[in-house]
């Protein structure tokens, strides 16, 4: 099998694209992929669950627009609320990490 020359890999391709790890760029890029990351977790942890949007709300005493939001990286949310749907709305837990 012969590999394509024009492939890259994505992260050369974000390096390329929209700088190395450290750069103006890169760090607002970072930072928007998390949340937009944020939102696919969501997500799938609710169709895991196979809850509603509405149903999620209803658990963790928000709305279906919100969790809409949330998902669709529309929304920043508070980290209370956050814990609070991921406890209450999706039975889960909420881990944390700091990395350097």
């Amino acid at each position: 099998m012969q590999k394509n020359k024009n492939l890259v890999s994505l992260d050369e391709f974000i390096n390329k694209e929209i700088g190395p790890k450290g750069t103006k760029n890169r760090t607002k890029f970072d930072a928007g992929f998390e949340s937009f990351k944020l939102g696919v977790l969501l997500q799938q942890a609710r169709h895991e669950k196979g809850l509603t949007q509405e149903q999620v709300a209803d658990l963790s005493g928000t709305n279906k627009s919100y969790i809409s939001k949330l998902e669709k990286d529309l929304k920043d949310v508070r980290l209370s609320t956050l814990q609070r749907i991921i406890t209450e709305g999706l039975g889960g837990e909420l881990e944390l990490s700091i990395k350097f």
